[in-house]
């Protein structure tokens, strides 16, 4: 296929009638810009690059499914509500020859973004290195937006879902080594916490979507609200195969893992019973594991006593440990 063939026939006939029903889409692909008309907008960019974010055999449905998933996670942890987004999508030419492998990688794509009504609305293709990178765009009330810097002294620190499934599988899968089709799903195929972050509007005060680590992730809200924060290691909600490895294995993949796509939050004490509304009516779970301070730092508590861990988050340009 040409380019404009593999748009038209992979992109644009497939996402048209989403883009025609999606209401603030006044204009999806096939002109120089899409249009809008949806008030504040909130924005996010990420980019997947091949052997960086993903292997060479990655399987292509699943690939589509987590460039767009890792950027809805973005829009949960504002609390927004996905509008349309954009493909900038780079290919070698054996790929772009592959027809059933972009027919895979689109399908992928546009079954997640149907699932959230988030309209493909324009974009870009060229030959290169394989690298997908998408904006996003969703909705949200300023004043009801999650930020970073909204936490307060004596909230409590919440996550959903579990930590550190998608690092282990990772690591199996570096070594050679099967996870259970449990923790492949979840590195493969992570679930945006779109319903939660909206539930959360108006109830949580902070919030940031855990793609490298809880570590780093919980650090940059604690940085941007200027406090601190005691966590309770023993809360940490782990899964069956994390609890089986030795406590430093299994810090190390929760807490500075990565790619977990989960959300971290805080909240006024005063609001537990609403944040565990919201989770009942986004059918996700949650678990309280620490609360912010007036004192700085990021303190690790163990059975109740503070202990040391040499932990941090993901950097894509950190010198090697």
């Amino acid at each position: 296929m040409g380019e404009f063939e593999l748009i038209e026939r992979l992109f644009k006939a497939p996402a048209a009638g989403l883009a025609a029903r999606r209401p603030g889409v006044l204009l999806g692909i096939g002109d120089d810009c899409a249009l809008l008309d949806a008030g504040p907008l909130a924005i996010s960019t990420d980019m997947l690059v091949e052997g960086r974010h993903f292997f060479r055999d990655a399987d292509p449905a699943a690939l589509g499914h987590k460039a767009l998933a890792v950027n809805l996670s973005d829009l949960a942890a504002m609390g927004a509500e996905p509008l349309g987004f954009t493909l900038a999508l780079a290919l070698p030419a054996e790929r772009a020859r592959d027809l059933p492998w972009c027919e895979a990688l689109a399908a992928g794509m546009l079954a997640l973004a149907a699932e959230h009504d988030c309209a493909l609305i324009g974009g870009d293709t060229t030959a290169g290195p394989l690298t997908l990178s998408i904006t996003v765009f969703g909705r949200v009330d300023p004043a009801r937006a999650l930020r970073r810097d909204g936490a307060r002294d004596g909230d409590d620190i919440w996550i959903s879902g579990v930590l550190g499934d998608a690092a282990f599988a990772l690591e199996r899968r570096y070594a050679g080594r099967p996870a259970s089709a449990a923790a492949d799903l979840r590195l493969d195929r992570p679930t945006p916490r779109v319903a939660l972050g909206r539930a959360l509007a108006g109830v949580a005060s902070a919030a940031i979507d855990l793609s490298d680590g809880l570590a780093g992730d919980l650090a940059h809200v604690l940085a941007a609200s200027r406090l601190g924060a005691r966590v309770d290691l023993d809360r940490l909600p782990l899964s069956a195969e994390l609890l089986a490895l030795s406590p430093g294995q299994r810090h190390r993949l929760a807490l500075a893992g990565g790619d977990d796509y989960e959300l971290c939050f805080t909240a006024a004490p005063a609001q537990r019973e609403a944040v565990l509304a919201a989770s009942r009516a986004s059918a996700t779970p949650v678990a309280r594991i620490g609360a912010v301070s007036a004192t700085p730092g990021l303190v690790w508590l163990d059975a109740g006593q503070p202990v040391e861990l040499a932990l941090r988050g993901f950097d894509h340009f950190a010198p090697a440990l």
